[in-house]
């Protein structure tokens, strides 16, 4: 009797699936090509910052550890402190930068000033202003001035009333008060500068606008322009400066005490309206009698 063959075993080799291959190749090329774009962007930030990389490479664990190490070093480090949180934050993949921080042990709002201070005091040598800070909290407190505030300190030692001695002499409450000051004193300044260059604007757009109209229009338009001025001026005399002269008046202990003050006040009024009336040579029209003379003056003129 004939013997039955016995089948080959099946083969054990497995089976190769080209589209997996293709699938895993093209996540290995993805993932190169965003490591290349990370490592690029991370030595940009680097660049720019003035940031040396520890052992020149990009890896978030090296950057976290010198970050970790300039923070035990003198106080002079926080500047390279801000400067490597900046690349660490351009070096961690997106949600990793909070966890870092709480590693390093900074909080997200004095890393934030970390990085100012670096990004502002990083612009010019600073290496002055540096050291009559001292310390990083008195670096904190000074980013409230600008930049031109800033370069002023370095190259003048001063700007506004706070100067590179009181910077290294003042506690930081001190400091923290005298730079709010200079501050609003630039604010100030600025403010005034605009409304002026806007008055200056409008003056001129004005006389464009009259060099175009009749002159009988034109004189005119400035005189109701005139008038609406001296409305204001009464009215911040009989309404603002009255009520604040009655104020003054009634809180003396007894009437009149702040009578050389008030009169005071009412004195430079008066010294700027004679200042005017001298200024165009204008005859005093003060009381009524004078006002109709000057009106009939005027007709007659005519």
């Amino acid at each position: 009797m004939a013997r039955t063959q016995t089948p080959a075993p099946a083969s054990k080799e497995p089976v190769i699936l080209d589209a997996v291959i293709a699938q895993d190749m093209s996540a290995a090329n993805q993932l190169a090509l965003i490591t290349r774009e990370t490592e690029t962007r991370v030595r940009a930030i680097a660049q720019q910052m003035g940031y040396q990389l520890p052992a020149d490479a990009t890896d978030p664990d090296l950057i976290q550890r010198d970050i970790a190490a300039n923070m035990r070093r003198s106080v002079e480090a926080c500047l390279e402190v801000g400067r490597g949180l900046t690349v660490l934050k351009a070096a961690c993949e997106h949600g990793q930068f909070m966890a870092r921080l709480d590693v390093l042990g900074i909080e997200s709002r004095v890393a934030q000033r970390f990085m100012q201070s670096a990004a502002k005091f990083s612009i010019a040598s600073t290496s002055t202003l540096l050291k009559a800070a001292g310390g990083q909290s008195k670096l904190f407190e000074m980013l409230v001035l600008d930049d031109e505030q800033i370069g002023e300190l370095e190259l003048t030692g001063q700007t506004g009333e706070l100067s590179l001695d009181d910077v290294a002499t003042m506690s930081v409450k001190e400091l923290r008060a005298a730079v709010r000051e200079a501050r609003a004193e630039k604010a100030a300044v600025d403010k005034v500068l605009s409304d002026k260059n806007t008055a200056n604007d409008k003056l001129r757009a004005q006389l464009k606008r009259i060099a175009t109209i009749p002159p009988d229009d034109a004189l005119a338009d400035l005189q109701r322009e005139a008038t609406a001025h001296m409305n204001d001026a009464l009215g911040a005399v009989r309404g603002g400066l009255r009520a604040a002269l009655i104020a003054l008046n009634n809180h003396g202990d007894e009437r009149g005490q702040q009578a050389v003050f008030m009169a005071g006040l009412v004195g430079q009024v008066a010294a700027e309206l004679a200042t005017l009336r001298e200024e165009f040579n204008l005859p005093d029209v003060s009381n009524a009698a004078d006002i109709a003379l000057a009106g009939e003056v005027a007709q007659w003129a005519k």
